[in-house]
């Protein structure tokens, strides 16, 4: 039974850390449109996004770091796949460096890219692994991330990640992250959007009802101080067992009896869908459900039905380009026509599609490095961008410092007929941006330094 539990825990960990939203599969979004084609079809080889010339030949020499040679760069993808099934980072990575390789790689380097599957519990084992062999991490993700990066300082390997879990790797030194730190509130526009904007009256009850793991009780912590900041309620907080619930009735009821408004979960969007069935059963609607974006795909879509169309759920994509707006959007329209051509039985993810943006941002700042290819040049050309977006595939990002926070986010709207743009007042193309940033207070950990390890960036070569 112990071990049953520690397995079932591993799963709500990995459904909360890895965002995986699938999409929208429609015919135009897997590139059937014929505008979509047409513009895709005149894109000149080695642009991605409004990236001119990402990838493509040249005459690059020399091995002047591990894992560079003049033919060939190589990176390596952490994944939990062996335990998860899901192969979104392997897939992104295929994608891309299929895509960029056939344009002539990086200035003629050619981009080799190895899986690291963790399995959940081995990622220090594969970090290890990736120190003797790879010049990078690039667009993967962990769950316990945070079990190696003692190891990756200690062998000075950067990392650019799609997404980042533990507080301990996210924003650690040597790491280039597209989500901010951990410093500031992530839902530092969506909060006040819910509680003082659109749904005032909700501020009053707000509940949180999370998965019983350590990880997901951090967020849960975090999400009550950030609210409370804003002059909310919370008056009720509740854990689930990690193994799922087999009766939600009693939970809908303590919402009801405690007069919850607006609810912030944490957990498995299957269990969650549970918990809306008990509650329209109940006829108790609350002002908004907050189903973090892991549901962001058609199958919490599915699960939930036309319970879906009595509750309101929403989620911030947190600067992410909606799927289903691809045709207005050409990186993610790019993305979109690039799996149909290379990976066209994979599903694309929100994590792919941050993966996406970490293998350019690796690939641009690789490329200005030229001959003199070093995980230093790689890592301080990264630090370099004040307004990322991944070749538009995100809203601008200030990557300068590990704990700049973002500035701009992006609600959606779940119905029984898909995922939609909630009516927030973007100002800035599919994002509302120049957000009033909330730093935490509470002690929540911190991320790990090269000082923790006995180096400086004098080590890093």
């Amino acid at each position: 039974m112990r071990k049953r539990s520690s397995v079932a825990t591993l799963a709500v960990i990995a459904l909360l850390v890895a965002g995986c939203g699938r999409s929208g599969s429609t015919g135009a979004s897997r590139g059937e449109d014929d505008a979509a084609q047409t513009t895709s079809g005149a894109r000149p080889a080695g642009d991605f996004g409004d990236l001119k010339g990402l990838c493509g030949p040249g005459d690059a020499s020399g091995s002047p770091a591990q894992g560079v040679t003049s033919d060939t760069i190589k990176a390596g993808v952490l994944s939990d796949v062996g335990f998860t099934k899901k192969s979104e980072y392997g897939d992104a990575a295929k994608v891309f460096t299929s895509w960029c390789n056939d344009a002539g790689g990086v200035g003629g380097r050619k981009l080799e890219a190895t899986v690291r599957d963790t399995r959940m519990m081995e990622v220090r084992q594969r970090v290890i692994e990736a120190c003797k062999e790879d010049f990078a991490l690039v667009g993967g993700g962990a769950a316990l991330d945070g079990l190696g990066v003692k190891e990756r300082l200690e062998c000075t390997l950067p990392d650019f990640p799609a997404q980042t879990s533990m507080i301990n790797a996210n924003g650690s030194d040597l790491q280039v992250n597209q989500t901010g730190g951990t410093v500031y509130n992530r839902y530092s526009g969506y909060y006040p959007w819910l509680v003082q904007e659109a749904y005032p009256e909700s501020a009053k009850g707000i509940g949180v009802i999370a998965g019983d793991s350590g990880t997901v009780k951090v967020m849960s912590a975090q999400s009550t101080e950030a609210m409370e900041a804003l002059g909310a309620k919370v008056v009720y907080h509740d854990l689930y067992p990690a193994a799922g619930v087999s009766d939600w009735t009693p939970y809908a009821q303590s919402l009801k009896k405690n007069n919850v408004r607006g609810l912030i979960w944490y957990g498995d969007f299957t269990q969650l869908a549970k918990l809306e069935q008990a509650l329209t059963a109940m006829n108790y609607k609350l002002d908004w459900i907050d189903t973090n974006n892991n549901a962001y795909g058609p199958a919490f879509i599915k699960l939930g039905g036309k319970a879906l169309d009595f509750q309101n759920n929403l989620t911030d994509l947190s600067g992410v380009h909606p799927l289903e707006q691809a045709a207005d959007n050409p990186a993610t329209q790019q993305v979109i026509d690039l799996f149909e051509k290379y990976a066209p039985d994979a599903d694309i993810t929100m994590p792919a599609l941050r993966a996406f943006s970490a293998w350019a941002l690796f690939v641009k700042s690789a490329k200005a490095c030229g001959d003199q290819l070093t995980r230093r040049c790689v890592y301080d050309n990264a630090r370099k961008e004040k307004a990322w977006t991944g070749g538009g595939v995100l809203a601008p990002v200030d990557l300068s410092g590990a704990e700049v926070p973002l500035d701009c986010f992006n609600i959606e709207h779940a119905t029984s007929k898909g995922w939609e743009p909630a009516d927030f007042k973007p100002d800035n193309s599919a994002f509302r941006c120049g957000v009033k940033q909330y730093k935490f207070k509470g002690k929540y950990g911190r991320a790990m330094t090269l000082a923790d390890v006995g180096k400086t960036m004098n080590d890093v070569k």
